[in-house]
């Protein structure tokens, strides 16, 4: 049966699990079939949009990048070799493989008790995440309950991150009654509100650095489009440092810029087509409030690459890249390369850009300091992760003494659950499961006053930026 799970999951990915399930849904609402085909097909064309859009900005970035860690030349013992590696972990064990039975089972029946309005399913794929911890407790210690304990206390604390920013992620990226659900950047929900308030206190709220800012300033080089291809040269100059006399670095340069700027242009318009998928079944709530039943807000779990391209989403991600190279050579402690999964930087960061409205000065600094906790948060786990990853059959690359996935390990919230259950610690459990009731019952009881200070915190940035 886990096989079989295990070739549905490779057969079918978010463009086609997100649409099915908006159909559904959009029936059971009583939308007619046709305008709920639509929706479904909507919302398919645009994640396959975003993915290729993404698939085929990746290998024209990544040469430059890695170019650009080569020349440094950091000698740092743990060797970042991308979430893939992380990936097969998460599928090469029986745990795992259970967990998107058992996990899956959990989200629905959590929805439909109403006990969390964020519908996870949907994006069933990124569930490898809960899966790659989950796996490495069970290949450590043997147990099967600690391991499903863990997978599913992280879901658990997942939803409630959910909950607390989806009315602020869905208007930021402007896809109605939707929120991704990835826990990479789920995590980042607590850590991207409290560094937002510390940073107002510094007056980073009145920097109006934002695309709709820069382009009332410089014109048309403020523009998207521009500034993509700006910042694309730039990034391309710093990776051809070495080889300036080449033509082809000259080429790679200017390449590496049309293709940033292609991103910051045909992105929106993607976005758009995805965004319209949602209008029935917004339309078909409405019209249940209208005839007197309570509408139920509720957000549809969707695959994080709907935020990617977002421009001020994008062009932090950028800039963060050659700014985690340097504070990976110069933190002390650290001991993690950064490399292939560096231009993951914009999809980990979506919590916080929404949080700031897109102010590239706070996300930035949000940025920067939280990938220095996570390169602290992989050196602690690098070891065991690479003992693990070499039990499935993950080669280790050539002058590599450990491996890790820089996205997705520095999670320092999962990695924190990830120690208390492997230590087989009841303490350090009790505890984890006490934070999560904590966090549990703030959402449940002041929600409505977190969502207003989120969006009036965003008004007032709104109305700075139209001053």
């Amino acid at each position: 049966m886990l096989g079989i799970l295990t070739k549905i999951m490779e057969a079918f990915g978010p463009s086609v699990v997100v649409p099915f399930v908006l159909f559904f849904i959009a029936l059971a609402l009583k939308v007619p079939v046709k305008k709920a085909f639509n929706s479904a097909l909507s919302a398919g064309i645009g994640l396959a949009g975003f993915n290729m859009i993404i698939t085929a900005f990746t290998p024209i970035v990544t040469p430059v990048v890695t170019r650009m860690v080569e020349d440094t030349g950091i000698n740092l013992r743990v060797l970042d070799v991308g979430w893939q590696a992380a990936s097969v972990v998460a599928y090469s064990t029986e745990v795992g493989m259970l967990f998107l039975i058992i996990g899956l089972l959990i989200q629905t029946v959590l929805f439909l008790t109403k006990f969390t309005n964020i519908f996870m399913p949907s994006d069933l794929w990124n569930n490898w995440q809960f899966m790659l911890w989950g796996s490495m407790v069970y290949l450590t210690t043997g147990n099967l309950w600690l391991a499903m304990g863990l997978m599913i206390l992280q879901n658990l604390y997942v939803l409630v991150f959910c909950e607390s920013i989806a009315k602020r992620w869905s208007k930021f990226y402007g896809y109605p009654r939707t929120v991704i659900v990835a826990p990479l950047m789920a995590c980042t929900v607590p850590y991207a509100i409290v560094m937002d308030k510390v940073l107002n206190l510094f007056k980073l709220d009145k920097v109006k650095l934002n695309p709709e800012y820069l382009e009332s300033k410089l014109g048309f080089l403020g523009e998207p489009a521009s500034l993509g291809f700006i910042l694309g040269v730039i990034l391309g100059f710093f990776g051809n440092l070495t080889r300036l006399g080449e033509l082809n670095a000259w080429g790679e340069m200017l390449i590496l810029g049309i293709s940033m700027a292609a991103v910051m242009s045909i992105f929106p318009k993607i976005a758009g087509i995805f965004a319209g998928a949602f209008s029935a079944i917004t339309d078909a709530s409405r019209k249940a409030t209208k005839s007197g039943s309570k509408e139920r807000v509720w957000y549809l779990g969707v695959n994080d690459a709907v935020g990617y391209g977002e421009p001020s989403t994008l062009l932090t991600g950028m800039l963060l890249i050659p700014i985690m190279l340097v504070i990976a050579i110069f933190l002390p402690g650290n001991q993690v390369l950064p490399m292939v999964d560096l231009i993951a930087i914009p999809y980990v960061i979506q919590m916080i850009m929404s949080v700031s409205k897109g102010n590239i000065a706070k996300g930035l600094i949000s940025g920067a300091l939280y990938f220095s906790i996570g390169l602290l948060t992989i050196t602690a786990v690098a070891p065991t992760f690479t003992e693990v990853a070499i039990q499935t059959g993950v080669s280790i690359p050539a002058g590599a003494m450990l491996i890790c996935s820089f996205a997705n390990m520095s999670n320092p919230i999962f990695a924190l659950l990830f120690f208390a259950f492997n230590s087989q610690s009841p303490l350090l459990i009790g505890l984890s499961v006490v934070v999560y009731l904590v966090l549990l019952f703030v959402t449940k009881t002041r929600k409505s006053q977190l969502e207003n200070y989120l969006e009036q915190n965003n008004v007032e940035v709104e109305a700075d930026t139209a001053a």
